[in-house]
């Protein structure tokens, strides 16, 4: 294959409002509560981190992401009811940030697919029916596709797949048993994952190659604990990795929590520098983001401590370190990996230099992604988010918004359905600090 990269006009019961100034960039510096080239605000967006809606943490993911600089948040099936309130939570994340978000979740089609026939969408196919019942291009990327628009339609910018796992073991309890590989062949894998990731960064929607440096052959699940797979792993688990990495790939890689002694004897895959920065990045030659698998899982839990395992995992070359929790021990877990990590720099055991790479590597990927809200250089406006009065409503709408900074700059309002459609887009002057707003008819959008 060739390289990757080279409403009608009826009346929406709810909607939802996205508003931004004009030039739009990426950053906002002025609303910040801390220096853009701060530490802490770089390690911030080396955090990914999940929510359960029954916690009182929810509260703290919006904190940190205003505060705290949270780099991005992981959407699980226990955060995801419908097509309305799934568009309405990630626009309201996107809102809270001031730079831009991951918002990622597993959509790898099958039986890890969040997106399904359970909160309003349809049942998909695996990637073993895909890559060995059919090994069709077509069918493969007819389902992607199908998959990639539901993530634009919701707002999720990153999708955690495909696997790049080689179906070595059919009966692995992580890949095989649950037909999460698209074959044995590691060419026809790597094959059907370029065709289907391919599908999602044709939408600005970026990806991440999982388990490397290979999960197909293992004998045991990394969820539950330690993984060996010294004896089964061979080289040709890397070919998916080479031939993407060939093709200009530059979405990320998710290193699994593996331990395979002929890559390194003492450390799993996920924690281990010869694997990530010494066969990843210097061998195979990825430059890319290097994400981990969730570090609350037993491969590491049972075996590591909590801020040995953040240390490790940073030093190994890795830029996010995932979570499916913003918690640590009833605090945020945001806030005492960004302690940590400052406190190992001021100790010699962190160099600086690893947060500067990370920190650029993330910022390159979300300049090419797609977002919900667009920011700007002149400043982020603070709408305490925008008001809409009525709504739901019939005919018309009062918009009302706040700026909190002294700028003169070009507005611009979308609103959008709760599916995600686009229906209307509106310029105005903002002229300065102040309270703002605008009748809406939705019959002359």
């Amino acid at each position: 294959p060739s390289s990757f990269f080279g409403l009608s006009p009826a009346l929406p019961i709810f909607f939802v409002l996205l508003f931004s100034i004009s030039p739009s960039l990426l950053f906002s510096s002025s609303s910040s509560p801390f220096s853009r080239d701060s530490l802490s605000y770089k390690i911030g967006q080396m955090v990914m981190v999940g929510f359960s809606p029954y916690s009182s943490f929810k509260d703290t993911v919006y904190y940190d992401i205003e505060h705290r600089n949270l780099g991005g948040v992981i959407l699980m099936a226990y955060n995801l009811q419908n097509p309305a309130q799934i568009t309405a939570l990630t626009a309201d994340l996107q809102l809270s940030a001031t730079t831009p978000l991951f918002i990622a979740t597993d959509q790898e089609g099958g039986v890890v697919a969040r997106l399904d026939e359970n909160n309003g969408f349809t049942e998909t196919p695996t990637a073993y029916h895909l890559g060995t019942t059919l090994d069709s291009e077509n069918s493969t990327r007819a389902a992607a596709a199908t998959m990639a628009q539901w993530l634009v339609q919701s707002g999720i910018n990153t999708n955690l797949a495909p696997v790049a796992d080689v179906n070595v073991n059919p009966v692995s309890p992580a890949i095989g048993r649950l037909n999460r590989s698209f074959s044995a062949d590691p060419y026809k894998v790597f094959d059907h994952a370029f065709w289907f990731a391919s599908e999602f960064h044709d939408r600005n929607i970026t990806t991440a190659l999982k388990h490397f440096p290979g999960h197909g052959s293992a004998l045991g699940d990394s969820h539950d604990g330690f993984t060996d797979v010294t004896a089964t792993w061979s080289d040709a688990e890397l070919t998916p990795y080479r031939e993407f990495i060939l093709e200009e790939y530059t979405g990320m890689i998710m290193t699994g929590h593996l331990y395979n002694a002929q890559l390194d004897s003492v450390y799993p895959a996920s924690l281990s520098e010869s694997t990530v920065t010494g066969l990843l990045r210097d061998s195979l030659g990825f430059e890319g983001v290097v994400i981990t698998d969730g570090m609350g899982m037993g491969a590491i839990t049972n075996n590591y401590g909590f801020e040995e395992a953040v240390v490790l995992a940073i030093n190994a070359g890795t830029d996010i370190l995932l979570y499916t929790t913003d918690e640590h021990d009833g605090v945020s877990l945001t806030g005492e990996i960004i302690r940590i990590v400052l406190k190992n720099i001021d100790s010699g055991v962190i160099a600086e230099e690893r947060i500067h790479e990370s920190y650029d590597r993330i910022m390159t990927l979300k300049a090419g992604i797609g977002t919900s809200v667009a920011l700007t250089d002149a400043g982020l406006p603070d709408t305490d988010r925008l008001h809409a009065f009525p709504n739901p409503f019939n005919g018309a709408t009062m918009i009302r918004f706040h700026i909190d900074h002294e700028i003169t700059e070009i507005a611009h309002l979308r609103i959008y359905t709760t599916l995600g459609q686009l229906i209307a887009e509106r310029s105005l002057a903002v002229n300065g600090r102040g309270d703002y707003e605008i009748l809406w008819n939705a019959a002359a959008p």
